[in-house]
């Protein structure tokens, strides 16, 4: 996967699940390699045949066995995923949980980016070794007032207290957005809903990937 690059959640929004979910991902999809989708479990497999770099919502720390109801990395990488969110601000897990989930997409050779809140938890999650970490203020999610611009020093203070590769999220809505995201260190940018839910979601994207 190409850095910087932006991960595009789809969540569950009805622009982007089913029938929709595919009409989006082919307008994504065709404008630059340095996109990433994650779209909903039930999509995964139809969509990795129209874009590459797709990524799961969520993977659980679990291994081939009776688990039923939960998401087992080895079936994310044979439906067509390269790697997963793991412990997004909608979907929280455990500190222990994290640490499973991280090793079990190594174990499937998927790619873990790790949502954290805060400094506090990338510092503990950097121990785990995760491939990226993305930090993003939950109060910010889904506002529209970027944390590249509002709350800068959370992003600076991550890159500078971990090993990790550091992406960052929420509010991110617009080229700029982006391009100050990169400036203060980061490798990539999680977005959703100002692409998602946008009328006209190439115009949106395409003033973003001018910076990836």
């Amino acid at each position: 996967m190409r850095e910087p690059f932006l991960l595009i959640n789809f969540k569950t929004y009805e622009q982007s699940t089913g029938k929709n979910a595919v009409i989006l991902a082919k307008k994504i999809c065709k404008l630059n390699k340095n996109i990433s989708i994650a779209p909903q479990f039930a999509d995964i497999n139809q969509i990795s045949k129209i874009c590459k770099n797709v990524f799961a919502q969520h993977v659980d720390g679990i291994d081939f066995g009776r688990n039923t109801g939960h998401v087992l990395a080895e079936s994310l990488k044979q439906a067509g995923a390269i790697g997963s969110l793991i412990n997004h601000s909608e979907r929280r897990i455990g500190i222990k949980e994290i640490e499973s989930a991280v090793k079990a997409c190594k174990r499937a050779k998927l790619i873990s980016v790790v949502c954290v809140p805060d400094v506090k938890t990338a510092i503990k999650v950097d121990q785990m070794k995760p491939d990226y970490i993305a930090i993003e203020p939950p109060e910010l999610i889904e506002t529209g007032i970027a944390v590249s611009k509002a709350k800068p020093k959370v992003i600076t203070n991550t890159v500078k207290n971990v090993n990790t590769k550091v992406i960052c999220g929420a509010g991110i809505s617009n080229g700029d957005d982006v391009k100050i995201a990169f400036e203060l260190g980061t490798f990539g940018v999680l977005v959703s809903s100002a692409v998602v839910k946008s009328e006209r979601p190439e115009k949106v994207l395409k003033e973003m990937i001018k910076y990836v």
